[in-house]
């Protein structure tokens, strides 16, 4: 039957890699759970490993991984004699924020109504600021001409 040689902490490579090495006549099927669920392997998170007689060594492997991917994983091997299965807590980075969360759900569940929108309200007053702002554009654009056109004649009839 098949057994977990070595099965290490996350060590960061050039990805992060939870190092493990399997023995087993015949080669046991290697899959992975995380906090007891299966993992589904992605482009983010996959396991590459060579097979060099009855041992299987190699890494499940991840790219940048976030506080979503801290946890337990468990490496199970099986065979037609049996199985065997190792777990590892694996920790990337800390949850951001964390003794602010709570108050985050309390502001998502209750919301002021002054901080609802009335989307004609709101198209109302966009509008309104557009105006403003194009009224204020052909002002200074009025202004500079006028002190372009007026603004070069000489004070007192004098040539320079």
């Amino acid at each position: 039957p098949p057994r977990i040689l070595t099965l290490e902490e996350p060590v960061l490579h050039m990805e992060h890699c939870i190092a493990f090495a399997v023995h087993g006549n015949p080669a046991p099927t290697l899959h992975w759970l995380h906090n007891g669920q299966v993992l589904r392997e992605t482009e983010i998170i996959h396991m590459e490993f060579y097979q060099q007689g009855e041992v299987s060594e190699g890494c499940l492997l991840f790219n940048k991984p976030t506080h979503y991917n801290n946890g337990n994983y468990t490496i199970v091997a099986t065979n037609q004699l049996g199985s065997a299965n190792q777990t590892i807590k694996g920790h990337f980075l800390e949850k951001p924020f964390p003794a602010m969360s709570g108050l985050f759900s309390f502001r998502m569940q209750y919301t002021p109504k002054f901080l609802c929108v009335d989307s004609k309200a709101f198209s109302f007053q966009v509008s309104i600021a557009v105006g403003l702002a194009a009224f204020a554009c052909v002002l200074l654009v009025v202004l500079f001409i006028m002190i372009n056109k007026y603004g070069r004649r000489s004070k007192f009839g004098m040539k320079g």
